[in-house]
């Protein structure tokens, strides 16, 4: 397929120029980047083809995805991925990390092209973050709530077990790692209802949002207890002070159900397509 074309239909099926993005303030892909890139921060980031052959998904672009896809002969494809910078919680400060210059060099010279989407991927929808999740996890769908960037990213629904202890074993069968159980309320699910929000989810606004529902069940990615981030020892202090119960299944294992389903997508288009799989990092609940 012209990746040009490729391209275009991405911009337009999820609607990049309508919606606001993270700032990334430390992204620095060098001259390798996109200008186009460069001043909006989504999209297109590295334009290194004129044909796609094959799409790969992945998470994050960590070196552990990048060397997956460099060990192979493949050349002329695209990389997909919901974050244009490598997670990292390993040290304190700033948890993201840019692509070595190495890797970017490699990309150019076998002609590979990179595209990222954050805010456009966590607005609810079809291949959306935590709508993928929730379908993951079999929450039933009731209604959205908690805005980021001026879009809806979580999700309400209803669950079939009736326990905290339950529903942590279930979630913690489905990831396939052990996930972080914050006991701060009652063991008894409060009318089987939940709440989730993929990825970084702890965020003070969206606990004090929960204090305004019946809900004291939440399911996300990140809750790592840390004083470089002051929003979070606030988000568990709310969670506490409401009986907030918080199940934590890292940053990665939430949202690659999303970067799975996307796959979809790149079928309809006939293009073959494959999910890259990487590491969790369990420092995101420490």
């Amino acid at each position: 397929m012209k990746a040009e074309k490729l391209y275009l239909y991405l911009d337009k099926e999820f609607e990049i120029e309508k919606l606001r993005e993270d700032e990334w303030s430390l992204l620095d892909l060098g001259n390798y980047v996109t200008e186009s890139f460069r001043e909006t921060r989504k999209g297109l980031v590295l334009d290194n083809s004129s044909e796609i052959q094959k799409v790969y998904t992945a998470v994050f672009p960590s070196e552990y995805v990048l060397d997956k896809l460099l060990t192979t002969d493949e050349r002329e494809f695209l990389l997909f991925t919901h974050h244009p910078m490598i997670w990292d919680t390993s040290t304190a400060g700033y948890p993201f990390r840019n692509i070595p210059k190495k890797y970017l060099e490699e990309l150019r010279e076998r002609e590979i092209s990179y595209y990222a989407i954050h805010v456009p991927l966590d607005r609810n929808g079809p291949y959306s973050t935590t709508v993928s999740l929730a379908r993951a996890l079999e929450v039933e769908r009731e209604r959205e709530f908690f805005n980021y960037f001026g879009v809806q990213v979580g999700v309400i629904g209803k669950t079939r077990h009736k326990s905290f202890s339950e529903l942590s074993d279930f979630v913690e069968k489905k990831v396939g790692h052990q996930v972080k159980r914050w006991t701060y309320g009652e063991s008894k699910i409060t009318n089987q209802k939940v709440a989730l929000v993929a990825g970084g989810g702890n965020f003070p606004e969206i606990a004090e949002e929960l204090t305004d529902t019946d809900i004291r069940t939440y399911i996300t990615g990140v809750t790592k207890k840390s004083r470089d981030y002051e929003p979070s020892l606030r988000f568990h202090d709310i969670c506490k002070e409401h009986g907030i119960n918080v199940i934590a299944a890292t940053h990665y294992s939430t949202e690659k159900w999303a970067c799975s389903a996307v796959l979809k997508l790149f079928e309809n288009l006939g293009l073959l397509s494959e999910f890259v799989e990487d590491e969790p990092n369990l420092l995101d609940y420490e």
